[in-house]
Order: C-alpha cells, then structure tokens, then sequence
C-alpha cells in the first residue's frame, strides 16, 4: 500500500521546503489526489505567508488553545493558479483539493506549541489528515524541537529538503544521522537548486527541484519542472505518475500507484 502521510523535513533553515511541499502538493493534486499540508515550522510560519484571507485557528491553536476542535477547524484551501502550461487538462482527472494548515501565531503561544504535550496533539493532527486526504504533506523545520521530532516520528516516510550543494550535501548526512538518533530514518532526499548550478552529487538525491522564479508553484509550468516534482513524488510517496510531454508541450496523464 502506498504511503500517505510524509515529513519533509529541512536540512537547513531556507532550504525551501516550504515551496517544495506546495509543489509536490499541486502535482499530486492534479493528478486527481486530495492533500493537505500541515505546518510544523512555527518559528518561520512561511506557510501562512503564501495563504490568504483569515487564518484562525492555526496550526499552533489546533495543538494547544483548541485541542478540542476537529482538524477542519483550521484548513484553508489552497488554490495554485490554473495556468498549466505543460498540462494538457483534457486528459487530467479532476484535480484534488488542496487543504493547508498553517502556523501565524505570537511568540507566547508558538512557544507553548513546542511542549511536549503539544508536540503529541501534532501527531494525533497528522493522524487525522491522514483519514481525510490521500496524502499528507508536513512542512517540517530542521530537525531541534519537539514540533519536528513529533513530524518525523509520526509520518509514515520522511524526505530531507536540502540545498544542491556541496553545503547541502554534508547538511543531509548531519540530518540523517539526527533522524537515526530520533528512532527514524531518511526514505528520500530532495535538493533544490538555488543558485542554478545543480551541483548537487547525484547518487546523493532521490530528485533535484529548480528554483522557481515565480511565487506560486510553477512546477506544472515547464517540462523540466514536470520531470522535476514527478521524480520527487515517486520518491517521497512512491506515488509514479508518468507525464509524456507531447507536441506545443501538453502532456499526456497516465498515472499509477507503486507499492511500498
């Protein structure tokens, strides 16, 4: 059975992970897939920044002011432009939802959402998403507080998001040592190619992500950037969707679910 629920975890602070469960969550969502995304970095809160209107409950609410409340409570839809120039919607499914939770929170109550005690409702979060989408996405910072541990532990895979660099490469070995430490393990590695150089070793990456230039995700947008988040859903899911780019660059959809 194909896994549902997935940690990315960062190897480093900015190394886009943020932007990278958005991507994957856009790809697997035009594939017909509903997804949430849940945000476990509540020190960056980069999430609510890419979200609009209310906000209220967050994440950091949900797992300490309102342990009461249903999950519902605090998802907000998340709606990627429609512009997919590579796809050719004709052959797509209906796309799937996107549902985010995000963290906007003061320091007080983002603090008290690091206990222990809090860090136990974000698994039992995650848990609960896992019963209402097909797939779970965890934007979970490096690896330091509970909030983290909790993601990683909790998850059935865990990918580690890291820079492609020479930097990003001793970052993911630091990461995996620390996740071995927490009684886990990296299933995959993500790079992300910030600076346009892909130097990145590739025996070290289950998939190499460009760096968008646009805000949104984009990843649909392009035959690489197609190539790029396929390969990383087939990494981190197990999840093989095969998009054959055809003529004027529409692609043909077949897609099918790999074993674990």
């Amino acid at each position: 059975m194909a896994a549902t629920t997935a940690a990315l975890v960062g190897a480093t602070g900015g190394a886009g992970t943020t932007r990278t469960c958005l991507e994957l969550a856009s790809v697997l969502a035009a594939a017909g897939d509903d997804v949430a995304v849940l945000d476990a970095a509540y020190d960056t809160q980069g999430l609510a920044r890419r979200l609009a209107g209310r906000l209220d409950p967050d994440a950091t609410a949900l797992v300490t002011d309102m342990t009461d409340q249903p999950l519902a409570a605090g998802l907000v839809e998340f709606a990627p432009d429609a512009d997919r120039a590579a796809l050719d919607t004709e052959t797509l499914p209906e796309s799937g939802r996107i549902a985010c939770l995000p963290a906007r929170a003061p320091f007080e109550r983002s603090a008290r959402a690091k206990t222990a005690e809090a860090a136990q409702e974000l698994e039992s979060r995650i848990e609960a998403a896992a019963t209402e989408f097909d797939r779970v996405l965890v934007d979970t910072p490096p690896l330091g507080s509970n909030p983290a541990v909790a993601a990683v532990t909790a998850a059935d895979r865990v990918a580690v998001v890291t820079p492609a660099s020479e930097r990003g490469v001793d970052a993911a070995q630091t990461t995996r040592g620390r996740l071995q430490d927490v009684g886990t393990s990296a299933d995959a590695v993500l790079a992300v190619d910030r600076d346009g150089t892909d130097s990145f070793p590739e025996a070290d990456a289950d998939a190499v992500l460009p760096q968008f230039s646009r805000d949104t995700p984009a990843a649909l947008e392009t035959e690489s950037g197609v190539d790029a988040v396929t390969a990383a859903a087939d990494a981190v899911f197990d999840r093989q969707l095969e998009l054959q780019l055809a003529e004027g660059g529409l692609v043909d959809r077949v897609a099918s679910l790999g074993g674990n």
